[in-house]
């Protein structure tokens, strides 16, 4: 449960800082949020984490959608304290708001996914654990103590990695698995490809593979494949291979001048770009998942409402409407969209979480009354992760807690629960659309 007034709260400290001649470090206003961490990122950081797939159109979908709902707020209902607490899978949580996944976020600094499970601990919200870390999930586990985190999958064309990935997973206290559907192939991402620019071809974003066994059998076995057959890659040696040799050696585990001597960094990239993702994941994949984890399992990337239905029917926990953050199609439908279908077609009782476009409280709110029973913020912490660090990843993630709580406050809400589709209409109408 929050803290009674957490909104105020939060206003109350910056105010007072104020009062000493003292501005937020971190923007509390999402487009400002953004153009201060564009400022503070590298041009291949900023590529990677705000680009999106093709001319955008899905990216600016997602926000479009949101401005499609208006709030409507509601006088006199008393609501003094706000209870932002909501249940998932289980386990109770202080608000409605997960950390999603994100991949190769060293990308912004060395030591971002360590600092971003920290600011989550002290949040109190779960972290979703992304599979393309740069820092191994048992090692953000150890950072967030038992703080709780979820863990997504991609799955591999190996089997046995699939296993070994979820093994581990249910070691590291994981609270619900959650397999990333949209990602078997990746999307066509002008940014990245202008710069030449794949983390993963470097050495970023792989940890949770270099720190697993069995992919450790995969690589050794691969330099022995080599080594047996006396082949020897001709490589073009130009500076910005030398460069990426250093990455790929500086990231692989292990002393940085041993592994500069040894063929298996560059082996474990070769081996990730083969085996990583899984293009002809299917429906009967999937359905091995009960056989596999005692998690509770959750599927990413659901937007079509026929998905929905038959993911549930394969028994699975709960669903994430997604878009990957318009990361992987171009002119695809928005989430915020999605999720009216979704949610309409599946009734009120499975579990059903929205991920992309989000950036502020007043989006939670609307995602929770079109049917959320929670919400995944991507970019807006690696922003504020990119100004701040840690204490900017706290900062965003206070702010969109202080603005949801507030927001309730304002239309009337002493809970999430009573949220409902009759807080938003679209703009314009005083009436939610028949049948809501």
């Amino acid at each position: 449960m929050s803290a009674p007034g957490a909104g105020l709260a939060r206003q109350s400290a910056i105010y007072r800082a104020g009062v000493l001649g003292r501005r937020p470090r971190v923007p509390t206003g999402a487009a400002a949020l953004e153009r201060a961490a564009r400022r503070a990122s590298s041009a291949r950081a900023w590529a990677y984490v705000a680009g999106g797939a093709g001319e955008g159109r899905t990216m600016r979908r997602n926000r479009e959608a949101f401005d499609r709902w208006a709030v409507v707020p509601r006088m006199a209902a008393g609501a003094v304290e706000r209870d932002l607490s909501v249940e998932l899978f289980g386990a109770r949580h202080a608000s409605p708001l997960l950390l999603a996944p994100v991949g190769a976020a060293a990308l912004l600094g060395a030591g971002a996914d360590l600092a971003i499970a920290r600011a989550a601990a002290a949040t109190g919200v779960p972290f979703v654990l992304s599979n393309q870390a740069c820092r191994p999930m048992e090692a953000c586990a150890a950072e967030m103590g038992d703080a709780a985190r979820w863990f997504q999958l991609y799955w591999s064309t190996d089997e046995d990695l699939v296993d070994s990935l979820i093994a581990r997973a249910e070691a590291a206290g994981a609270g619900a698995l959650v397999v990333t559907l949209d990602t078997t192939v990746l999307g066509w991402r002008p940014q990245d490809l202008d710069l030449g620019s794949l983390p993963f071809a470097r050495g970023l974003g792989i940890a949770q593979y270099t720190s697993d066994p069995r992919f450790g059998e995969l690589v050794r076995a691969r330099v022995a494949r080599a080594a047996a057959s006396g082949a020897r890659d001709a490589v073009q040696v130009t500076a910005g291979a030398v460069r990426s040799l250093l990455a790929m050696t500086r990231a692989y585990p292990g002393r940085f001048r041993d592994n500069l001597r040894s063929p298996e960094p560059r082996a474990a990239v070769e081996t990730f770009l083969d085996v990583y993702s899984n293009p002809g994941l299917s429906w009967e994949h999937l359905a091995t998942l009960r056989d596999r984890t005692r998690l509770p399992v959750v599927l990413k990337g659901i937007l079509h409402p026929d998905d929905a239905r038959r993911a549930l029917d394969l028994g699975v926990d709960g669903i994430v409407v997604s878009n990957h953050g318009g990361r992987q199609v171009d002119n695809a439908v928005a989430s915020l969209d999605a999720l009216v279908a979704v949610r309409d077609a599946v009734g009120p009782g499975p579990t059903v979480l929205l991920d992309s476009g989000v950036r502020t409280g007043a989006d939670v709110l609307v995602a929770l009354a079109l049917g959320a029973d929670a919400v995944l913020l991507g970019r807006p912490y690696l922003y504020g992760y990119a100004v701040a660090g840690q204490a900017g990843v706290e900062e965003v993630i206070r702010n969109v807690l202080a603005e949801l709580d507030l927001t309730m406050a304002l239309t009337g809400a002493h809970d999430v629960a009573a949220i409902t589709r009759d807080f938003v209409v679209p703009p314009g109408r005083l009436q939610p659309p028949q049948g809501a």
